[in-house]
C-alpha cells in the first residue's frame, strides 16, 4: 500500500470519527481476511480491541457506532462487520421439590414420566453414550449436585474468564440466574393432563409444600440453576457420556452473540462431539452463522431448543441449516402450549414437567423447549456411540409421527417425537 493511500484513508477516518458520538460508541465484531492487518485496520477504524475468537479471525472492537462496509474497508481486508447483539432472557415459571422429600439415589429421577415416554432407560441396554463428549452452553453448573458427580468433563467460563468444570462448583457469590429462550412467557406449566405429580406420589414423594399459594413457585430467581437443570437431563438420557459445561450467560441471565459464538468455536476445537444449545434469539448473526459452520464442518452435531413463544417465527441457532431444532410437546404427545413450531422443526421431545438436578443438591420441576433439547442431544449422544454416521438420520425417522395428535400443527413439528429405543436400534 502506498504512503499516499494510506493518508487518505485515515484522513477519511478521521472526518468519520469527528461526525460520530462517542458516547453511543458500541461493541462491533469484524471478521478480517487471511493476511489482513489488523493493527492498520483498528487504527483506521479509531477501534479498541476488546477480544477475538482463536483461530476465526474475528475480532470483537469498540467503536464510536456500527461502520459502513465501504469499498475501503473491503481493501484493507474487511469480510464484514456487524454489532455485538446482547441476549435479555425474561424468566420462566418453575417448581423447587420439597429437600429430603426424594430419593438419595440420584438416578430416581431418570424414571420420571417423560423419559418413559422417550424410552430412554430401555436404550441403555444397547448405548449409554460411553466415550460421548457433549458440549451444554449455558449458566453455571452446579458440579458438585449428586446426579452430575462423575458425569462432568472439564470446561470453560467465559464469563469468568477462566477453565470450568470438574473442580468448579457453585460459589457464595456465584447464585446462577441462568437464562432462557428468548422472549420465554411460559406460566401455568402444569398441564392438567400431566403424570409428573402422580409419578412421584406413587413413588411415596411429596412433590410440594402447598400447590396453591405463592409458596408454591420457588422464591429465587426463577431462571436459577438453568445450566444445572439441563446438564442433568444429559446425563439421565446419557449416563455414561461427559459433560462439557460452558458458562456463556452471567448470573442475571444475559449474554451476546459474540461470546456464544466463542463458545461454540470452543466447543468445537476441544473436541465436543455434541454441542446442546438451550437458547436462541430472532436475529441471524454472521458471527453466530460462521461458528455454527465450523462446528458442522468439523463433524459436530448440533442441538437446539425451537423457543417458547408459541410462534413458527424462527429463532437462532436452531433455524440454521443442520441444527437438530428440537420443539417441545407433553405426555400426549400434544404441542406443549408454549412451543415454537413451523417449517424448522426436526423433531419434539417432552418439555411439561420435566424433572431434573437443581442446584444446591435439589431437584425441580420445569418446563420449556429448553429442557426438551437436552433430551435430544442425550438420544444423538447414545446413537453417536453407535454409529458415525446417519446419526441425525436414526434419531429423526425413528421419531413417533404426532401430526394426529396435533392437526392443527400438521407437518409443524418435525418427524415427530423422539423414541431413544428405536433410534439405538436402527441400522
Amino acid at each position: 500500500m502506498t504512503g499516499r493511500l494510506l493518508r487518505l484513508i485515515v484522513i477519511a477516518v478521521l472526518l468519520f470519527a469527528v461526525n460520530a458520538d462517542a458516547a453511543t460508541s458500541v461493541p462491533v465484531i469484524v471478521k478480517l481476511l487471511p493476511g489482513a492487518n489488523l493493527s492498520l485496520i483498528t487504527t483506521v477504524l479509531g477501534a479498541a480491541p476488546l477480544d477475538s475468537i482463536p483461530g476465526s479471525n474475528i475480532y470483537l472492537l469498540r467503536l464510536p457506532s456500527l461502520p459502513v462496509l465501504t469499498p475501503t474497508l473491503r481493501f484493507l481486508g474487511v469480510e464484514w462487520i456487524e454489532s455485538n447483539r446482547g441476549l435479555g432472557l425474561p424468566s420462566i415459571a418453575h417448581a423447587r421439590l420439597v429437600e429430603g422429600s426424594v430419593s438419595n439415589d440420584p438416578r430416581w429421577y431418570r424414571n420420571q414420566p417423560a423419559m418413559g415416554l422417550i424410552r430412554s432407560e430401555a436404550a441403555h441396554q444397547y448405548s449409554d453414550g460411553q466415550n460421548i463428549l457433549i458440549a451444554d452452553i449455558n449458566s453455571k453448573v452446579d458440579t458438585s449436585h449428586p446426579a452430575l458427580v462423575g458425569h462432568i468433563f472439564s470446561g470453560y467460563d467465559f464469563v469468568a474468564g477462566r477453565p470450568s468444570g470438574v473442580n468448579a462448583g457453585l460459589n457464595d457469590d456465584q447464585q446462577t440466574a441462568g437464562f432462557l429462550d428468548d422472549d420465554q412467557q411460559t406460566a401455568g406449566f402444569l398441564d392438567d393432563d400431566q403424570q409428573t405429580a402422580g409419578f412421584l406420589d406413587g413413588a411415596g414423594v411429596r412433590l410440594f409444600d402447598d400447590q396453591q399459594t405463592a409458596g408454591f413457585l420457588d422464591g429465587r430467581n426463577p431462571a436459577y440453576g438453568h445450566g444445572t437443570l439441563c446438564a442433568g437431563i444429559l446425563a439421565a438420557v446419557a449416563p455414561s457420556a461427559m459433560i462439557m459445561p460452558l458458562r456463556a450467560f452471567d448470573d442475571d441471565g444475559n449474554a451476546d452473540v459474540f461470546t456464544l459464538a466463542k463458545a461454540i468455536r470452543w466447543a468445537t476445537d476441544h473436541h465436543a462431539g455434541i454441542i446442546n444449545m438451550s437458547f436462541g434469539t430472532l436475529n441471524d448473526t454472521k458471527v453466530l452463522r460462521d461458528a455454527i459452520v465450523h462446528a458442522q464442518n468439523r463433524g459436530v452435531l448440533l442441538v437446539a431448543s425451537a423457543g417458547n413463544d408459541s410462534t413458527s417465527t424462527p429463532q437462532y441457532p436452531a433455524a440454521y441449516a443442520g441444527v437438530i431444532t428440537v420443539a417441545s410437546t407433553n405426555l400426549s404427545d400434544r404441542k406443549a402450549p408454549f412451543s415454537n413450531y413451523g417449517s424448522t422443526i426436526v423433531v419434539d421431545a417432552p418439555g411439561v414437567n420435566i424433572i431434573s438436578a437443581y442446584p444446591e443438591g435439589g431437584y425441580a420441576v420445569v418446563s420449556g423447549t429448553s429442557f426438551s433439547a437436552p433430551e435430544v442431544a442425550g438420544a444423538v449422544a447414545l446413537v453417536l456411540r453407535l454409529r458415525t454416521t446417519g446419526v441425525t438420520t436414526s434419531v429423526s425417522s425413528t421419531a413417533v409421527n404426532v401430526d394426529n395428535r396435533n392437526p392443527e400443527y400438521y407437518r409443524k413439528l418435525g418427524f415427530g417425537r423422539i423414541d431413544v429405543f428405536r433410534a439405538v436400534q436402527d441400522q
